[in-house]
C-alpha cells in the first residue's frame, strides 16, 4: 500500500480508506464499483476539512490536485476550484466517485453524434452531490460557475500517485 499522505493528519481519511478499500475488494465490475464507492461517500460525508486552510483556498493559476491517499485499486483527491476555472473537455481510463465537499460545479456532459463530438447535458451539483460514473460514458467537462471557491473529493480506481485518470482530451 502506498499512501501519499498521512491519513492521521487528515481528520476522517484512514476510515475513508479503509470503507472504499472493501467496494474495491468485493467487485470487478467498474460501474457498480463506483456506485458502491459514491455510496460510502454519501453515507460518511466526509468535509473540506481533509484539506488544510491553506490548501481550501486554491490557486489563481488554475484549479488545483491534491493527491490525499493512494493504494493499488483507488487514489482519493481533492480538487480545489476558485470562481470561473475548468477543466478541458476529457474522459477518464477508470471508474470515478466523487462528491461536492463546498459550493458547486457545473458538469457539461458530452457524447458523439457519428464522429462529432456534442453536448448532451449539464448537470449542475451543489454540496453534498455525489456521483460514480465509468468509462466509456464519461466524457465531460467540470467548471466552478459560482462566485465561491468549490472542493470536490474525488475517488479514482486506480493508484494516480504517478500519473492521470485522464484518457484523452478533445478540442472545444
Amino acid at each position: 500500500m502506498t499512501t501519499i499522505s498521512e491519513t492521521s493528519s487528515r481528520p476522517g481519511l484512514a476510515a475513508l480508506a479503509d470503507q472504499i478499500r472493501l467496494c474495491t475488494n468485493q467487485n470487478t465490475d467498474p460501474g457498480r464499483t463506483a456506485r458502491l464507492v459514491a455510496d460510502v461517500l454519501t453515507r460518511s460525508r466526509p468535509t473540506a476539512h481533509l484539506l488544510t486552510a491553506a490548501e481550501r483556498e486554491g490557486s489563481p493559476d488554475g484549479y488545483t490536485r491534491h493527491t490525499l491517499h493512494t493504494e493499488a485499486d483507488f487514489s482519493i483527491s481533492a480538487v480545489v476550484w476558485r470562481p470561473g476555472q475548468f477543466t478541458e473537455i476529457h474522459d477518464h481510463l477508470v471508474w470515478c466517485s466523487f462528491l461536492i465537499l463546498q459550493g458547486a460545479e457545473t458538469e457539461n456532459l458530452f457524447g458523439f453524434e457519428g464522429d462529432r463530438l456534442v453536448q448532451v447535458g449539464q448537470v449542475e451539483r451543489p454540496t453534498g452531490s455525489v456521483s460514480g460514473v465509468a468509462p466509456p460514458d464519461d466524457i465531460h467537462q467540470v467548471h466552478n460557475t459560482g462566485d465561491t471557491v468549490a472542493i470536490t473529493l474525488h475517488v479514482y480506481g486506480a493508484d494516480l500517485s504517478q500519473g492521470t485518470s485522464v484518457r484523452r482530451t478533445y478540442p472545444a
